[in-house]
């Protein structure tokens, strides 16, 4: 004879069981998680050389370019700008501003769940079609409303 608790308990126990299991498989991810090695935020000597070559090239944006005078004279370090030290001044608030846009489209394409590698050179081919000297501040995306 079933009573009518039986079913209850069966579906709180098979509950209980998945709960276990699912609290299991967390304990097991933290504890991969705490093995993972990552970066501080220290520029090493190869990601400053690498950001002034970009800098100095010409697919550069001009608040880039404009940034590396600065560096160049000695007025900001590259390790300045990346730590936040440097925020308030107005060409890296420039540079900021520049490149969002860039930025926003990329969060969006990885969160929609777009390849990593796809996203990054999406937008090296971008950068390197819609780069001119003339004007950075001028939007590079127009869509039919903007007319």
């Amino acid at each position: 004879m079933t009573f009518p608790h039986d079913t209850a308990r069966r579906q709180l126990e098979a509950w209980r069981q998945d709960l276990d299991a699912r609290g299991a498989r967390l304990e097991q991810v933290a504890l991969e998680a705490t093995r993972v090695r990552t970066r501080g935020t220290d520029l090493s000597p190869a990601d400053i050389a690498a950001i002034e070559k970009h800098a100095r090239s010409k697919d550069a944006p001009n608040a880039l370019r404009d940034l590396q005078r600065k560096v160049d004279a000695g007025l900001l370090s590259w390790r300045d700008i990346a730590s936040g030290r440097a925020v308030g001044d107005p060409d890296v608030q420039r540079a900021v501003q520049t490149s969002a846009p860039s930025l926003k489209r990329a969060y969006t394409a990885i969160r929609e769940g777009q390849d990593l590698d796809e996203v990054v050179a999406a937008g090296q081919q971008r950068t390197r079609r819609s780069r001119g000297d003339f004007d950075d501040d001028l939007p590079s995306d127009f869509t039919e409303d903007a007319f």
